[in-house]
């Protein structure tokens, strides 16, 4: 099946509109309808692709990782020998010599905390930056530069992370135990995050201070952790932080497409990415625009999939124990579940999602399959990436294409 038929078997099935006239200022291009939006079916409404299996079948099947790496091992060697520096300039500061017992602490709390996880946010920068930037300006200094920029968004996913555990009361990260859960470190461990978090600035300081593009990065990690913040919020005004049961008249497309957009697109797909064309001169404020349109929509995807990997993903390849359910979240799973709910099974959603108990995790996860859900998210999983592309490919004029198939070829079909 050609693309253009995919596209309008979409339409026809679902009902809905796959591509509207874009406001993105490039002529003859069109914008993406939130992908989201585009695998609502109504409870009655089945797949109709002759290619694919119905979107009722129940049978899970976990996306299999992606062969081929959004940054060469080179690059990633490049990139972690970098750490260790990382580590002296936050916590060999002669700044603070008078408390040798405090520095020591940060530099466990890095180590830690910083690395061991994919590092793909830290890695995007080096790599958009080579991609964007004059061939003939790339020099080993600002490849060097360009990866502590990519440590700075390292720094700042760490810090995301350490709170957000803390929140959510998870006590896996990452394969082994969240910092909080560390030798019983608890609430004390917050401070560490505020330090992760206050280290990304020393750095930029102590780096970027003369470059012309100082304020502007500056201005970046502000923005990302504000939206950050702001959707971290959102989310868990939907269940009052854990007291009491999920407020499931608040569980909404548009809301959800809010949560994710802030709590996850800006820092993990845009900041990257930005950082790289700030370094690279690129500061036409089109082009940005047209960059962060492209970035958001990738968020989007990469959290449905987050979504569905935390209820039916391997927590031996994720590396983290899924407790969307235990915690009624808001997710992609828990919304297109109650717009297809009838009213039996909403009363299953009302009764266990989020009541905390083992047993209703599993009944809920037997209600998503009956429902159809991981077929729908492996035609969601498809048809979303090969709108992204087409969407790179009609405006993102002026900027190169490449960055942005990387990014996608590194989470499609992702396991973990």
């Amino acid at each position: 099946m050609s693309f253009l038929s995919l596209s309008h078997c979409l339409a026809r099935s679902r009902g809905t509109s796959i591509l509207r006239a874009s406001k993105l200022g490039v002529s003859s291009s069109y914008e993406l309808v939130p992908a989201s939006h585009n695998v609502l079916l109504a409870p009655s409404q089945r797949c109709s692709w002759p290619e694919q299996p119905c979107c009722g079948m129940s049978s899970v099947l976990i996306p299999p990782a992606k062969i081929g790496k959004a940054a060469s091992s080179d690059e990633q060697i490049e990139f972690l020998s970098l750490f260790p520096d990382v580590v002296r300039d936050l916590s060999m500061d002669s700044e603070h010599d008078d408390i040798p017992e405090a520095q020591k602490w940060f530099s466990k709390v890095l180590q830690y905390n910083v690395r061991g996880g994919k590092m793909n946010r830290g890695l995007a920068v080096g790599m958009s930056y080579k991609l964007l930037a004059e061939p003939s300006s790339i020099t080993p200094g600002t490849l060097r530069q360009a990866h502590i920029l990519g440590w700075c968004v390292e720094l700042l996913q760490s810090f995301f992370l350490v709170t957000d555990d803390i929140i959510d009361g998870s006590l896996v990260r990452r394969g082994r135990p969240a910092w909080h859960a560390k030798d019983d470190r608890g609430l004390a461990a917050f401070n560490d995050g505020v330090l992760l978090n206050a280290g990304v600035y020393k750095m930029l300081r102590k780096h970027f201070r003369n470059e012309q593009y100082y304020t502007d990065v500056i201005d970046l990690f502000h923005a990302a952790t504000l939206k950050t913040a702001l959707g971290q919020t959102l989310d868990l005004l939907s269940n009052e932080s854990g007291r009491g049961k999920p407020q499931l008249e608040q569980f909404t497309m548009d809301r959800y497409d809010a949560i994710v957009r802030y709590k996850t697109g800006y820092y993990s797909f845009y900041l990257p990415v930005a950082l790289g064309m700030h370094m690279a001169g690129i500061t036409d404020t089109e082009l940005h625009r047209q960059a962060r349109t492209i970035l958001l929509e990738m968020g989007s995807f990469y959290q449905v999939q987050d979504d569905y990997l935390d209820c039916f993903g391997d927590v031996s390849v994720t590396g983290k124990v899924g407790t969307d359910i235990v915690e009624g979240k808001c997710t992609w799973l828990a919304v297109v579940a109650l717009q297809r709910a009838n009213a039996q099974q909403r009363a299953i959603m009302e009764e266990h999602y989020g009541s905390g108990s083992e047993d209703s995790v599993q009944i809920i996860t037997a209600l998503y399959k009956e429902l159809g859900l991981p077929a729908t998210y492996r035609h969601y999983e498809e048809s979303t990436s090969a709108l992204i592309r087409m969407h790179v490919q009609q405006i993102s004029r002026g900027l190169n294409h490449k960055v942005f198939f990387k990014f996608l070829d590194k989470i499609h079909k992702r396991s973990s």
